[in-house]
């Protein structure tokens, strides 16, 4: 493969260097110039002026050097738009341009930038992915568009249903293949490449060029030029950005975190966790000490993690806590701090965490926390990128040099709101609910009680009998010495049939019940009924 190595630092830039300058359409400077972007990076500087001319090329600089621009820019600018001479002749609303990118965060920041450098061109760009339905992007494809930007799975699943054409590709972009590599598309990349024409542009960028990537540049390009900005991998991580490392116990993590959150110069912080479980516990345990958190990791739907990257680019949110699926797309102004909760799997983990600030030339504040098991892992990564951490300061909350590194003011803690009481622990009302338990219990015990002392038929329960029997005669000659109260009663009990009958079947409670019916007899014109009853019986 044929290269031509440059290399061009940001000190050798001359102060008049403009896109206008370079050759860039009037028309995209415009449309850069509103939204205040007017003078290119190295990586930019270098690759337009090759990039423009049709040639193939590999782009390799820091991460968050201005990489997306330098390819977005040819890729509208060669695009042809409606109003361009040629329009006509091509076949209507097939896509001119591909753009293929490892997640879904980072083709919806490659998709905006191209949205914003074609807006007064009139290209129109389709984003594509998965997690989200067909419907949408199958009729965007069908009313036709002319840049397509996506996530291999999702381009290839179109292409194979013949909805996505890529016969009339004319622009290529592979963005990040390294990640690619490393997520095993490196396969449906190649698939894709198989369906675009052979005489097209092919452009790759990448933080860094494993030899997987540079044979598949090698099978897939035609004489590319090498474009290497600012730094070679060796030394790939910002200068800008100030790094501390720490050897930090996990338990202690959320208190730290949140006394960093509160240091002189804290802005937006991207916290970033190994697992999807730590990412929200991490964030819920955040959120808990009052700071405005949202997690982003792999089990969240499409739209909720849109949203919260929404609303952390308009500073509804502080913190995002997210797994190594956002370590590359996010492009967020304003990046004060990244945290490594976990210390990183490898040194291009760490590089492309890390690279969420000090981006576009600001300056930021990196802090990365060791295990105790993660020491020997720490110091592969320190040896690969010649760091000066080789051995992490042990640290703790309260330990003094946390407070000078990251300029946090004296007596801060890491909760800036009192926990809040949780429900469980709200307890005041259960003594007198089990006192109402217990006097229910007794009452229903004693009416228990009662109906134990006789049987269904209301004769007395064996070894019961004298005290049932000497009770109920008892209180058959009260009632009948009393008089008329004593004939009510009588006769109240005989308009009730199973009650008269339960006490007639007694046994010797019946001479106690003929008794009293006829002493009520003679006292009251009711007690009539009681020798009719007697004799029925």
């Amino acid at each position: 493969m044929d290269t031509v190595t440059s290399k061009l630092t940001e000190a050798t830039r001359t102060l008049t260097t403009t896109f206008r300058t370079l050759g860039v359409h009037p028309q995209i400077c415009d449309a850069l110039d509103r939204a205040g972007i007017t003078t290119p990076f190295a990586i930019q500087e270098m690759t337009l002026s090759v990039a423009l001319a049709g040639t193939d090329l590999i782009g390799q600089a820091r991460t968050g050097t201005g990489k997306t621009l330098a390819f977005g820019i040819p890729v509208v600018q060669r695009t042809v738009a409606p109003g361009d001479e040629g329009y006509a002749a091509l076949p209507a609303g097939k896509p001119q341009a591909l753009v293929v990118a490892p997640t879904r965060e980072l083709a919806l920041q490659v998709s905006n930038d191209l949205k914003l450098a074609g807006s007064d061109r009139g290209v129109r760009v389709l984003t594509v992915y998965g997690g989200v339905g067909y419907e949408p992007q199958l009729e965007a494809l069908e009313s036709g568009v002319d840049v397509v930007v996506g996530t291999p799975g999702r381009l290839l699943d179109l292409a194979n249903r013949r909805a996505l054409d890529l016969s009339h590709v004319r622009s290529l972009v592979l963005d990040e293949a390294d990640e690619m590599l490393d997520l095993g598309f490196l396969p449906d990349v190649e698939r894709l490449l198989a369906k675009t024409p052979a005489d097209r542009q092919t452009m790759l960028f990448s933080a860094t060029m494993p030899s997987a990537i540079v044979a598949l540049a090698r099978m897939h390009m035609r004489t590319p030029m090498n474009i290497r900005a600012e730094s070679s991998y060796e030394n790939a991580t910002v200068p800008a950005t100030a790094q501390f490392v720490y050897q930090a116990h996990d338990l202690d993590k959320p208190e730290i975190i949140g006394r960093i959150l509160q240091a002189e110069g804290a802005d937006k912080i991207i916290v970033f966790t190994r697992t999807k479980r730590q990412a929200q516990r991490v964030a819920d345990d955040l959120a808990e000490r009052g700071f405005a958190t949202s997690p982003l990791h792999g089990d969240m739907a499409q739209v909720a993690r849109e949203k919260a990257l929404t609303k952390f680019r308009e500073n509804k949110l502080r913190v995002l806590v997210a797994t190594d699926v956002a370590a590359r797309g996010i492009d967020v102004a304003g990046v004060s701090h990244v945290i490594n909760h976990t210390c990183p799997e490898d040194d291009k983990t760490y590089v492309h965490r890390i690279g969420r600030t000090g981006r576009a030339g600001a300056t930021g504040v990196a802090v990365t926390f060791v295990d105790w098991a993660d020491v020997t892992r720490w110091k592969v990564i320190n040896k690969t990128l010649d760091l000066p951490f080789d051995e992490p300061v042990e640290t703790y909350s309260t330990s003094p040099h946390l407070y000078t590194d990251m300029g946090i003011a004296e007596g801060t803690k890491g909760r800036i709101v009192e926990a809040a009481p949780q429900p469980r622990r709200e307890r005041p009302d259960r003594p007198d609910r089990s006192g109402e338990r217990s006097e229910r219990s007794e009452r229903s015990g004693s009416s228990r009680n009662r109906n134990r002392r006789r049987t269904r038929n209301g004769a007395p329960v064996e070894g019961e009998t004298g005290d049932a029997t000497v009770a109920a005669t008892a209180t058959a000659g009260s009632e009948g010495a009393a008089g008329t109260p004593g004939a009510d009663d009588a006769s109240g009990e005989g308009t009730s049939k199973p009650r008269r009958r339960r006490r007639r079947r007694g046994g010797s409670g019946r001479s106690g019940q003929g008794g009293g019916s006829e002493t009520g007899a003679g006292q009251g014109s009711d007690g009539a009924a009681a020798p009719a009853a007697t004799a029925e019986a």
